[in-house]
């Protein structure tokens, strides 16, 4: 009889566990105000936001979790997507982990769907990393999160996110209606200034300060071939400063004529 007794008492704690394991909370996605900063302190250790990684099939997936529940991103009310709880890639951008940069898998083929999962004094909260766009080719240019060197996140040419301070600012567009159409060529030596290759110009914007140029890409340049389009553009175009104090690619034509007023 005691036997029996410590059995189901053993399933019992075994269901409990399964169920705690299994525990899922519904997070609804609120819209990003303008350049916000997630750099939230934990006061506690549980309020920092764990990852797990999913090893199942040939796709590795990550889930995170918060305090006892793993994170559901519910998209709308009518988002019924079980896989939402998945992430093909799961970032931390400050070093006290309450801010996580995902992305939803998806196998649809449609524009990826990043999201920030943040605590700010306690409480989880989801923000959608969206903005509504028109552009032709937004699936060729939407590429979900790209690291861009140690300094941060682009994320679908629309957001940029800075590594360890966690800011978010929202990249000016080219054309209001749609996100800026191109590939993203480099960033400026001070870290502020993002060049596209757009079509026909380099199309640079200051992420801090929204100050944007349309530098011509002059006849000449290779096709086809990005390193050699990339080694063409150092060679003929240089970081330039503006009255502004913000720093552009410019192109120099040494064979153009001088005007000494320049040099006083």
């Amino acid at each position: 009889m005691k036997l029996s007794l410590v059995a189901i008492a053993l399933i019992i704690l075994s269901a409990g566990c399964s169920q705690q394991d299994q525990k899922v909370k519904n997070y609804t996605p609120r819209t990003l105000t303008k350049n916000e900063v997630f750099n939230d302190f934990p006061t506690n250790a549980s309020d920092s936001i764990s990852v797990l990684s999913n090893n199942q099939g040939k796709l590795e997936t990550f889930s995170a979790k918060f305090r006892d529940s793993t994170v559901h991103i519910q998209a709308g009310a009518a988002d019924q997507n079980k896989d939402a709880t998945k992430f093909v890639s799961a970032q931390f951008i400050n070093q006290q982990k309450t801010a996580l940069l995902v992305q939803i898998a998806d196998s649809s083929g449609m524009i990826p769907r990043p999201f920030l999962i943040a605590v700010k004094d306690g409480v989880l909260e989801v923000i959608s990393l969206y903005r509504p766009s028109k552009g032709k080719e937004d699936l060729k240019f939407s590429k979900g999160v790209k690291k861009i060197g140690a300094t941060g996140y682009l994320v679908n040419n629309d957001f940029f996110i800075t590594n360890v301070t966690a800011k978010v600012y929202l990249v000016k567009r080219q054309n209001d209606e749609e996100r800026i159409q191109g590939d993203v060529l480099l960033l400026s030596p001070d870290k502020q200034t993002i060049v596209f290759t757009a079509k026909n110009v380099l199309y640079q914007v200051n992420y801090r300060t929204d100050d944007v140029v349309s530098e011509p890409i002059v006849a000449g340049s290779p096709k086809g071939d990005e390193a050699a389009f990339n080694n063409w553009i150092t060679t003929n175009y240089a970081f330039t400063k503006n009255k502004r104090g913000n720093t552009f690619l410019k192109y120099h034509d040494d064979n153009r004529i001088v005007d000494m007023k320049e040099f006083k």
